[in-house]
């Protein structure tokens, strides 16, 4: 019998309760889900990536049929296969002849205007549900932002604490103020005892999918195994306990450290769980309320985690919708340098650089300020083209979605698109690595240093960023004040701090890394 409704989940929709699947009737619809090559390869995916996301699919419509839906599910190598959502609906179509579709709109840009031409194409009724897991729709942040000459993302962040009423006490926020960044901004902690991410055992179902990526993708970037993200969403609700019980409490004084042989610090891991549907960011966010209820999370590690959920995250989705898909074309500075290699390989002699990259090619994860202060500062700081480095993020990191990523990258990180998202470019010498990590006491370079061979590079490359954009920057209220001491520095100093930039500079041109 014909399906009444062909129901398309995508791949970073799997949560049980949205409207696509609660307003359905499993008697009568098909739920179609299909892995295709076309979204396996737009960009070079790291491993774990992959299996993680086409894990938490299986499991997902596993969970699906356990509920009493009929889901045709197409595997990645199943025979017939096209490698194209487009091509799926087309084969699902001819097989079950529905009488209308009913999808979500997709995160992305690309996706979405696929979705937009299904109805043309196939000559079958299509419906596209908005998405609901978000606070702010398109729309809404449209409007908050059109005509403003500032978006700062602290104004929005305050709308959405007056929306959801996390952390509020009547008009006021809780503690009589909206935010305790500057408290959250503590160095390396030392001895203190860190706990570690949730780790989930792969099922069987799992392996399966690592043993087919490791052999479908054995060139691509990054380790496979050992595999522990969660892929279903007890795991998902599991690991979210574990982050609230054991790391929450340190989690603020400590978002911005880096330690060597401590990863993860206190950070949650949770954002590739977040991304595809598997937790719900306002039920983690009242979670994490309810633990400084409890009296045992503090405030600061409370309002920082929850303003990165219901301020930074939201601001960003709203901003990569309202901007559109020009965006990520963006060169405001005309950084041009191809990305190093060094990128992919993690050869380097820069202790901090090759921590970065290293634990992105094991984990397919690093913490906000190695992606922004390390590997975004040094693109940053050399000019590599921001285009090839979004496109290195979105293939390295297992929460990376475009709609995510590339205001994370192309606005904050790179300052690509003028200013619209940061006041003023992330650019840091290698003292700020030096006092928020502790990387430089093993360092071939010496961070103390400004000049010469053994001169920790960020320090020669931040100078000579900083003139390169002279004319751009130095009236902003922000920089002056670095564009003054520099000034004041002695013009032999100057002139050697030059030279170690374009010799540096040169080297990573000519073999991709510092390391020859």
């Amino acid at each position: 019998m014909p399906a009444q409704t062909l129901r398309i989940v995508l791949g970073d929709q799997l949560t049980i309760g949205l409207p696509l699947l609660a307003q359905g009737d499993p008697a009568r619809d098909v739920v179609l889900m299909a892995e295709v090559a076309d979204e396996t390869a737009y960009v070079p995916h790291h491993k774990k990536k992959i299996i993680f996301i086409l894990s938490a699919m299986r499991a997902f419509a596993r969970a699906l049929e356990e509920a009493g839906w009929q889901v045709e599910y197409v595997k990645l190598d199943d025979p017939g296969n096209t490698g194209s959502f487009t091509g799926e609906v087309r084969r699902a179509i001819a097989r079950h002849r529905p009488k209308r579709i009913v999808t979500m709109e997709a995160s992305e840009h690309r996706v979405l205007a696929m979705q937009r031409g299904w109805e043309a194409q196939t000559s079958v009724p299509v419906t596209i549900l908005p998405d609901p897991r978000f606070l702010c729709t398109k729309e809404a942040f449209a409007r908050w932002a059109e005509g403003r000459k500032s978006l700062r993302m602290e104004y929005f962040y305050r709308e959405m604490r007056r929306k959801t009423g996390l952390l509020m006490e009547g008009g006021d926020p809780a503690g009589g103020q909206w935010n305790f960044d500057a408290e959250n901004r503590k160095g390396p902690p030392g001895a203190l005892m860190m706990p570690t991410p949730y780790r989930a055992e792969p099922d069987a179902q799992t392996r399966a999918v690592i043993a087919m990526v490791k052999a479908r993708f054995a060139a691509n970037f990054g380790d496979a195994e050992p595999f522990w993200f969660p892929v279903t969403q007890g795991g998902a609700q599991e690991a979210a306990a574990h982050f609230l019980r054991e790391a929450l409490p340190q989690f603020g004084d400590y978002q911005d450290a880096m330690v060597r042989a401590h990863k993860f610090l206190f950070h949650s891991v949770l954002s590739p769980l977040i991304n595809v549907g598997l937790l719900d960011p306002l039920a983690l966010c009242r979670a994490a309320e309810a633990e400084w209820q409890a009296g045992r999370a503090p405030l600061n590690a409370v309002e920082g985690f929850i303003r990165q959920i219901i301020g930074w995250r939201e601001y960003v989705r709203g901003i990569y919708w309202w901007q559109g898909p020009d965006y990520m074309r963006m060169n405001a500075l005309g950084a041009a340098r191809r990305l190093p290699s060094m990128y992919w390989t993690g050869r380097t002699r820069m202790a901090c650089m090759a921590a970065a990259i290293g634990q992105t090619r094991t984990d397919a994860y690093a913490h906000h300020i190695q992606r922004l202060m390390v590997t975004g500062n040094f693109a940053l700081l050399a000019g590599i083209d921001p285009h090839e480095l979004h496109e290195w993020y979105l293939a390295v990191y297992a929460d990376a979605f475009e709609w995510v990523e590339a205001p994370n990258t192309i606005g904050m990180s790179q300052f690509a698109d003028g200013g619209l998202l940061a006041s003023k470019p992330y650019a840091a010498s290698g003292a700020y690595i030096g006092r928020m990590s502790d990387y430089c006491g093993s360092c071939r370079y010496k961070v103390a240093e400004k000049a010469g061979p053994d001169a920790c590079p960020f320090n020669a490359m931040y100078w000579d960023f900083l003139l390169r954009h002279r004319e751009r920057f130095e009236g902003n209220p922000r920089m002056a004040q670095m564009y003054r001491t520099y000034d004041k520095i002695k013009p032999g100093t100057r002139a050697a701090m030059a030279d170690r930039a374009q010799t540096f500079l040169r080297l990573i041109d000519e073999h991709g890394t510092d390391d020859v």
